[in-house]
């Protein structure tokens, strides 16, 4: 199954959806996809719905083989946590779609570290699908542990 999330952003993320709805119906993703559609106005054919709570966020994420997402820091670093083959479409500035091209530049480090998959223009997503499923992406590895001990010895130091 594949799933596809726009986040809660009070921006609508139409491109996407539609770039999905239209690959759908071209037959370019024969799976099983539910779209998460956020405030987006366009209405896709497959099943969706504006918002998920967090357990039925959290069940599609699990059930999922492929995310496709938005580019927000937490739905992709949660992915990559679980080993979820991840594709990041980031919404961007000049379509109104955010305030920023930050989640550019996050999805390209997190491709640039072999976690996920970025794709930059919503017209590349079929060749970003292709041969996902086979792709091995490095495992995610928090570094959590390490920055807290740094800074209970620091802090220790004072």
């Amino acid at each position: 199954m594949i799933f596809v999330t726009v986040g809660s952003q009070k921006f609508p993320f139409d491109r996407l959806i539609k770039k999905v709805d239209q690959m759908i119906g071209a037959g370019l993703i024969k799976e099983e996809v539910f779209i998460q559609t956020g405030t987006s106005g366009y209405v896709p054919a497959c099943p969706h719905q504006a918002f998920c709570g967090q357990e039925q966020f959290a069940g599609l994420m699990k059930s999922c083989d492929i995310l496709i997402t938005h580019g927000g820091a937490g739905t992709m670093a949660g992915a990559v946590k679980q080993g979820k083959k991840v594709v990041a479409v980031p919404r961007l500035a000049r379509y109104g779609e955010h305030v920023d091209d930050h989640q550019t530049e996050l999805a390209m480090q997190l491709h640039q570290m072999h976690l996920l998959r970025a794709c930059l223009d919503v017209e590349q997503l079929p060749d970003s699908l292709k041969g996902l499923k086979s792709h091995g992406f490095d495992s995610f590895h928090s570094n959590t542990g390490n920055f807290l001990a740094s800074l209970d010895a620091y802090i220790r130091t004072l």
